[in-house]
C-alpha cells in the first residue's frame, strides 16, 4: 500500500553471498530515486546476519525507486515503493468505509482504504471528477470564440495563460463561469488567442446521496470479491454483475450504475 505524504517508509533488505547465505556485508547503500529524478541515501542499520534497514521520511508523493547495493561480498536488490498525495482521493472517509463493510479492527485498514480510493475512481469514470482538485491542461488552438474543458464540472477557473512568449493572458473575471459542458467564453463575445494553458478547479463541493451510495456499493462489490468464498453465494450480491460494463468489465455492480446514471456525462464529455 502507497505510504502517506510525510511518513516514514522503513525499507529492509537481505545480503547472500553468491551460495545464498545470509552475510554481513562490508558495505551497504541504500539509494532511493525519487519522482522528481533526485536521490536519497539514508542511513543503513544492521539488524542481522546480512539483513539492513533503512527509513526515509517521505517528502514527495509517486513511485520511489530503491536501489540496494553491497560489496564483499557483491549482492544487489531493487524495489519500488509508491507515496500517495496528500489531499485525500476517496469520496468518503476510512471510519465510513468500515461502517459500510461492517469491519471494527484495524488489520485491515490499508487495504480498506485502497478500495476507497478505486471505488472513487470508478464512480468518476461514470460522472468525471467528484473530489475537487485542481487541473492544469493546454489548448493548442490560435483563434477560438470559446475553450471547452476536459474535466467538467467545473468549479472555478483560476488562470488563463499563453503557453507562447508574448501571447495574451484572461482574467477570470473577462469569461463567462464554465457551464457544466466546461465550455468558457469571453463576457465580450470576442475571439480567444491561443495556445493557452488553463488552470481550474474541478468536482462537486456537494455530492449527491446517489452517487456516494453508489460508491459505497461498488466499495462493498469489490471488497466481497477479495473475500468471497470459493463459490459465488446467492443473495450476497456476488451475481450482481450480469454483463460488463464497457471499459470497466466487471467491476461495477448493476444497481450502482443505475445510481450514477442520472449524473453520467454525455458522450465526448470527460
Amino acid at each position: 500500500m502507497p505510504f502517506d505524504l510525510g511518513a516514514t517508509a522503513r525499507l529492509t533488505a537481505e545480503c547472500r553471498d553468491p551460495g545464498g547465505t545470509l552475510t554481513t556485508a562490508s558495505t551497504a547503500v541504500c539509494t532511493i530515486t525519487l519522482p522528481d529524478g533526485t536521490s536519497a541515501t539514508p542511513a543503513v542499520t544492521v539488524t542481522g546476519e546480512g539483513q539492513y534497514r533503512a527509513d526515509y521520511p517521505t517528502v514527495q508523493a509517486g513511485r520511489h525507486l530503491v536501489r540496494w547495493v553491497f560489496t564483499g561480498p557483491a549482492h544487489a536488490y531493487t524495489d519500488t515503493f509508491d507515496v500517495a498525495e496528500a489531499a485525500p482521493l476517496g469520496l468518503f472517509s476510512l471510519a465510513e468505509a468500515k461502517r459500510h463493510l461492517n469491519l471494527t479492527d484495524t488489520t485491515q485498514d490499508d487495504e480498506v482504504r485502497a478500495w476507497v480510493d478505486t471505488a472513487t475512481e470508478a464512480v468518476e469514470w461514470f460522472v468525471g471528477p467528484v473530489v475537487p482538485r485542481t487541473v492544469t491542461e493546454d489548448h493548442r488552438f490560435a483563434h477560438a470564440s470559446s475553450i471547452v474543458l476536459r474535466q467538467t464540472p467545473v468549479l472555478e477557473v483560476a488562470t488563463v495563460e499563453p503557453i507562447l512568449t508574448g501571447g495574451t493572458s484572461y482574467l477570470p473575471a473577462d469569461l463567462t463561469p464554465p457551464a457544466a459542458s466546461g465550455v468558457v467564453q469571453l463576457l465580450s463575445g470576442g475571439i480567444l488567442t491561443g495556445p493557452l494553458r488553463v488552470t481550474y478547479t474541478a468536482g462537486r463541493r456537494v455530492v449527491p446521496p446517489s452517487i456516494r451510495s453508489a460508491a459505497l456499493i461498488i466499495l462493498q462489490h469489490l471488497w466481497r470479491t477479495q473475500q468471497r468464498p470459493s463459490r459465488p453465494q446467492y443473495g450476497t450480491g456476488d451475481f450482481d454483475v450480469t454483463e460488463p460494463i464497457p471499459g470497466l468489465g466487471y467491476a461495477i455492480p448493476h444497481r450502482a450504475a443505475q445510481l450514477l446514471s442520472p449524473h453520467q456525462l454525455p458522450p465526448g464529455v470527460a
